[in-house]
């Protein structure tokens, strides 16, 4: 039986870390049928289908997987079943966790790519390509700061909080809200992937060292985080830059 299998990113991947292509490798190396190049279908939703964010996708990616990109802000696809099934990879990008589940249901999206998981394709995504997966996550999509969104797909049980050491209130927030009974669940930092397979973590591995996943849950009244060291795949070459976006929204 095909285990769903869903790797998630703190952070990094080829729009934050343009030469360092560690996790993107990763993610092409869980690919089943190596002899054949892997078919990659980046999904830039949370972005507004940025037009800059898709560049650098097909650029990233040019020479060791057939790319397509779906954009649904001008969608070319009458059949997204028929588009999706195929795939190896869906790749999700950056930006608005809110505004990209609304799209995606109005699309009928998330059906789709459960069967597409359940098939075989693995899910993948940054920032918000991290928080759709789970039932709930961290998020900066309703203005200025941070907020817990609860309606995310439930691919993953739980909570998410990436870029957890990257951007400065998001490790304090997620544990306060965990506190106030917001589900546990997982953080990434930056330059971290967390493997899901059937809802539960099996792999954490970092393109840089230092770069861990947390479990954060409420334990008897308090709550604990737990590293979860992750396997350095080498390759850091230092820097970060910022997902190109059409807005500073990152999850």
């Amino acid at each position: 039986m095909v285990r769903r299998r869903i790797f998630a990113l703190g952070g990094g991947g080829f729009s934050m870390e343009p030469d360092n292509p560690a996790l993107d490798d990763y993610l092409l190396s869980l690919v089943r049928d190596p002899g054949r190049r892997p078919k990659v279908c980046f999904v830039p939703t949370a972005s507004g289908d940025a037009a800059d964010y898709v560049r650098t996708f097909e650029e990233a990616f040019a020479g060791r997987a057939d790319t397509s990109v779906l954009r649904l802000f001008t969608r070319e696809q009458a059949d997204l079943r028929s588009f999706l099934l195929p795939q190896d990879v869906v790749y999700v990008g950056g930006g608005s966790t809110a505004n990209l589940l609304a799209v995606w249901r109005l699309h009928g999206l998330p059906e789709i790519l459960a069967e597409a998981a359940d098939r075989g394709t693995v899910l993948a995504g940054i920032s918000a390509g991290m928080n759709c997966w789970f039932e709930a996550s961290v998020t900066d999509s309703f203005g200025p700061g941070l907020a817990p969104l609860r309606d995310g797909l439930g691919f993953v049980p739980g909570s998410s909080c990436p870029h957890y050491d990257g951007e400065e209130l998001r490790a304090g927030t997620y544990r306060a809200l965990v506190a106030e009974g917001f589900p546990g669940g997982y953080a990434a930092d930056d330059g971290c992937g967390l493997l899901f397979e059937d809802g539960e973590l099996t792999d954490v591995v970092a393109s840089r060292p230092g770069a861990d996943g947390y479990r954060v849950e409420l334990v008897d009244g308090r709550v604990v985080e737990t590293p979860l060291e992750a396997t350095y795949l080498g390759g850091y070459r230092g820097g970060y830059s910022e997902p190109p976006s059409s807005s500073d929204t990152l999850s």
